[in-house]
């Protein structure tokens, strides 16, 4: 017996759960399920990689499979938003896997497929749908959807949505949903205008809470290296090269602030010799889909991406995360380093911090509540950098200053300048 099979999921799930080794419930599955089951509304502030998927999605499934109906024309009966095309994707394959004994059809639509082929897709109706909400607008405007039978709606990474802009799309679909359904609202943070969003879709929720708000995953170890930001790509490429010479470096997920960064970035690391993809807004999906499965599979161990991927990516192994350039909200870095320390695992964060973001580390240190180590570098191993002739800059890589030790031992900052 396990705690899944304690619950009374129905058997095809949890034969599906056996066979993915599910076994031990993570706190957020733990707290969630059993409300869920009782088709209570839910408020779950959790922070990425802590099995939020399987907690919404487990006791939805047996809900459904345990009221079988006949699927209508252009509908469905549970809707998952997603902000990005990414996390609406892993979604949907999570909860096949789940429901893999179940008779129950599940679609995911997004941007980037023609909107025509998710269109033709939702003729015969589905039980579950993941959707983004751009495309699901899309839909209900060509009257290739509608939301009437909705019974259960699931809004995740409601944060990320509204960081995104999503804000007045999701106050149209909420007033697109029927008045009688079963409501899972989740978010990594809670601030008061989250708060208030989440109160046009639940009511009396039970709220479930599994680490405080702003905490980074624990067993992620994190640094910060000062420099300059000619020296960035000298000291990523050295590092990269020689975890994975070594192995201490399985895969490595890298974050930069732009587009034109994250391709440029690729471009070093592929004339050093690395194996490198990017994943933003300007690639195709059929690029984003090729780089995903690529890093997934091992056989690309560095990706690079912009924030709209950081909470798309759920990759089993991703050992560490490289801060190539600070995020510009506090918020955002907690998202960028939960990548790592997957449920179980442990992992290593990077920052490099540079004159031109360095206000940005006391405000992620004042909103994660702890200090960073910093990890200081040595001229010398710079100066092992040969970037190719074609990708050299015509200002010099080290710009000098005073002499950095080895040290893995944390020590004082340079002073900011913050004038």
């Amino acid at each position: 017996m396990t705690f899944f099979t304690d619950l009374g999921l129905a058997e095809p799930i949890v034969r599906a759960l056996d066979s993915r080794g599910y076994a031990d419930p993570t706190p957020i599955q733990r707290q969630a399920i059993p409300a869920l089951l009782e088709g209570r509304d839910l408020l779950g502030i959790a922070q990425t990689g802590t099995g939020k998927t399987a907690a919404f999605s487990l006791p939805s499934l047996h809900l459904l499979a345990s009221d079988p109906k006949a699927r209508k024309p252009a509908s469905c009966r549970m809707l998952v938003l997603s902000p990005t095309r990414e996390l609406a994707a892993q979604i949907a394959d999570n909860m096949r896997g789940y429901a893999k004994y179940l008779s129950l059809s599940i679609q995911c639509v997004f941007g980037g497929v023609p909107v025509g082929k998710n269109a033709r897709a939702l003729v015969p109706g589905c039980d579950v749908l993941v959707a983004t909400p751009g495309r699901l607008l899309d839909l209900i405007d060509q009257r290739a959807l509608t939301l009437r039978d909705v019974e259960i709606f699931v809004l995740d990474e409601a944060d990320q949505m509204m960081d995104l802009g999503f804000i007045v799309p999701l106050k149209r679909i909420a007033a697109l949903l029927p008045k009688q359904r079963q409501s899972l609202f989740f978010s990594a943070t809670m601030p008061q205008s989250i708060a208030d969003l989440g109160k046009q879709f639940i009511h009396n929720p039970v709220r479930v809470e599994v680490a405080p708000q702003s905490t980074t995953a624990e067993r992620v170890e994190q640094f910060a290296t000062f420099l300059n930001q000619a020296e960035k790509q000298a000291l990523l490429t050295l590092t990269l090269r020689s975890g994975l010479a070594d192995n201490s470096i399985d895969r490595a997920l890298i974050f930069t602030r732009t587009k034109h960064g994250a391709d440029r970035v690729v471009r070093h690391l592929s004339s050093a010799g690395i194996g490198a993809a990017a994943i933003h807004g300007n690639k195709s999906q059929a690029q984003r889909t090729a780089a995903l499965q690529g890093f997934r599979k091992g056989q690309i161990p560095v990706l690079v991406a912009t924030d709209i991927a950081a909470r798309g990516i759920d990759v089993a192994g991703v050992s560490h995360v490289f801060n190539f350039e600070l995020p510009n909200v506090p918020e955002q870095y907690v998202h960028r380093i939960g990548r790592t320390a997957r449920i179980g695992a442990s992992g290593d964060a990077i920052n490099f911090a540079c004159e031109e973001y360095v206000y940005s580390l006391p405000e992620i240190e004042d909103f994660i509540g702890q200090k960073i180590p910093v990890l200081p570098i040595t001229e010398d191993l710079l100066l092992e950098y040969k970037p190719p002739k074609r990708l050299e800059r015509r200002r010099p890589l080290l710009s000098g200053g005073e002499s950095r030790g080895r040290s893995r031992a944390p020590h004082h900052r340079r002073p900011v300048n913050r004038g």
